[in-house]
């Protein structure tokens, strides 16, 4: 038996899109452009007229009301779990969801040093069927228009260190795409091209329970 998983990411505000039905949604962060917490409530409206009965939310360099609002035990979302460094179980499947990436502009969920990076991608339990982050790991779905792998290092060891079975992102816009290698199917379902404009469609991925 299968799971429906339906991902998106990047969606920068953006509500007025087809999204497919399915058991799982994923949303890998940049829910919002400006990082506000009317876009936020706006998100949480969108999510609230989806269908799928399981709905997991991670934040991006762009929701900074996210990382100014959020406090463990309070929901920031009504309509979805939001996974900050924490994991959850859905139609059998264990999900963990992280918002950090390698220092970019002046984002949220910056981190600076390698280290501090490796800290959060070391809390990443064992055994991890759907890792949701926002940064793609070094040199899988990351290169940007101008040619440079972006991804970071540090979570691209801490995924062959778990191979998860899913690992799903964002961030980087034109890098929309999905590729397997090894036992891990990695997606990248940013949305929106360069210009905040949605170009992509939902990734759907099916997983054997």
């Amino acid at each position: 038996m299968s799971v429906r998983i339906v991902i998106i990411s990047d969606t920068h505000g953006n509500h007025d899109f087809h999204v497919p039905e399915g058991d799982i949604l994923i949303h890998a962060g940049d829910f919002t452009r400006r990082g506000t917490m009317d876009e936020l409530h706006l998100f949480d409206a969108f999510l609230r007229r989806l269908p799928h009965p399981h709905k997991f939310v991670i934040a991006g360099n762009h929701d900074h009301c996210a990382q100014e609002n959020y406090q463990p035990g309070q929901p920031l979302l009504e309509n979805a779990v939001y996974l900050c460094d924490s994991s959850a179980v859905a139609c059998g499947l264990r999900i963990y969801g992280s918002p950090w990436q390698p220092w970019f502009m002046n984002g949220a969920f910056n981190l600076l040093k390698k280290k501090a990076l490796r800290e959060k991608w070391d809390l990443i339990p064992e055994g991890i069927d759907i890792l949701i982050t926002h940064t793609p790991p070094y040199d899988i779905l990351d290169r940007t228009q101008f040619g440079w792998r972006v991804g970071c290092g540090e979570l691209r060891a801490a995924v062959e260190r778990i191979s998860p079975r899913l690992h799903v992102f964002g961030h980087i816009h034109e890098a929309y795409g999905r590729i397997r290698k090894g036992t891990t199917e990695f997606v990248n379902a940013a949305l929106c091209n360069l210009r905040y404009r949605i170009v992509n469609a939902p990734v759907i991925v099916d997983l054997e329970k």
